[in-house]
């Protein structure tokens, strides 16, 4: 027997009013600029899309038939949390569309207003819904079944889910251009995917995404004593030692966001201009301490602080700075 999660207490009120908004923002994307222009969402939205333009009817009654299965299935799999969260964002996304193409008539407005220009839809559709998917995600829902049906189907296939939606929608995207005659419809489909992909990243991810540093210096102490002064940041410091010259040095580790990347090679240049450094992305960070906040003399330092991002209490700060600017002097 099937064992369902007990998670519903992680779900918050305020959730659920944010993906109706989600659903909302997905709808105008969909309606408002790639329903009139033929051009196909990704994932069961397209094939929804594709379905209603090759029988009567109505791509809002698709879009619930298709996703609600997999979205019950989802509280067996993922707990009745997600399911409920990505239930509501369907419906509203579903409902509103309903409203915008056939209740207010807006669908056809907007293919007038903007000059009948497919590529102009296919961009803004891209973004619009995309931006709708990556508040849905945010808020702790799916607004795509497709993504279920990665998780069931991904393994018994061999590929990864990622592979999984991607083969989903080339397979879509090319029925699209045999069932309706116009190989242009899945060209423009593959710019809105990528497009919605990018807006999503964005939505989920941020635009201010993090930065790993790793600095290999002479002068560790020093260094980060002064990036911890002038950019509050925690650092983690470790020994190394190069394998050919057998030197000991310090090497650094911190998380800076894309803003502060400038200032903190320019802080290491002044410290040490031959310094080793390398900077990549990260996805996630997590924990506290990876900013720091300035506290006042006499504050303790909170007892749940990370180690990897520990800075030193304030008064050996000022000590290891002291001394180094005596050393500089």
């Amino acid at each position: 027997m099937l064992k369902i999660k007990n998670d519903f207490n992680t779900v918050r009120w305020w959730q659920f009013p944010m993906l109706i908004v989600a659903g909302i923002v997905n709808a105008t994307g969909v309606a408002l600029f790639l329903l009139p222009s033929g051009v196909l969402d990704g994932g069961l939205s397209g094939t929804a899309i594709l379905l209603s333009k090759i029988t009567p009817l109505h791509v809002s009654l698709f879009l619930v038939i298709l996703n609600v299965p997999f979205f019950l299935f989802a509280i067996f799999k993922q707990g009745p949390a997600i399911a409920a969260c990505s239930l509501v964002a369907i419906l509203s996304y579903s409902g509103m569309t309903w409203v915008f193409q056939t209740g207010l008539g807006l669908t056809a407005k907007m293919w007038e207003l903007v000059g009948r220009d497919v590529f102009l839809c296919s961009i803004f559709g891209g973004i619009i819904s995309g931006l709708g998917s990556g508040l849905t995600i945010r808020f702790g829902g799916a607004m795509d079944g497709v993504e279920v049906m990665a998780v069931l189907f991904a393994k018994k296939i061999g590929v990864t889910v990622g592979q999984f939606v991607m083969i989903y929608n080339i397979v879509i995207y090319t029925l699209a251009c045999f069932l309706l005659g116009n190989f242009s419809v899945g060209l423009y489909s593959i710019v809105t995917y990528a497009i919605g992909l990018k807006a999503v990243d964005f939505v989920v991810d941020g635009f201010d995404k993090g930065k790993a540093c790793i600095i290999i210096t002479q002068k560790g102490d020093e260094m980060a004593s002064v990036i911890c002064r002038e950019m509050g940041r925690g650092i983690t410091l470790l020994d190394s030692k190069g394998f050919y010259s057998k030197e000991t040095r310090t090497m650094m580790y911190c998380v800076v966001n894309r803003f502060e990347i400038g200032r903190l090679k320019k802080l290491v240049n002044q410290v040490d201009d031959t310094a080793f450094v390398t900077i990549s992305e990260v996805s996630e960070v997590m924990g506290t301490g990876v900013h720091l906040r300035r506290r006042k003399r006499g504050e303790d330092t909170p007892s749940h602080m990370s180690d990897l991002a520990e800075a030193p209490p304030e008064s050996e700060t000022e000590e290891t700075l002291n001394a180094a600017e005596e050393t500089a002097s």
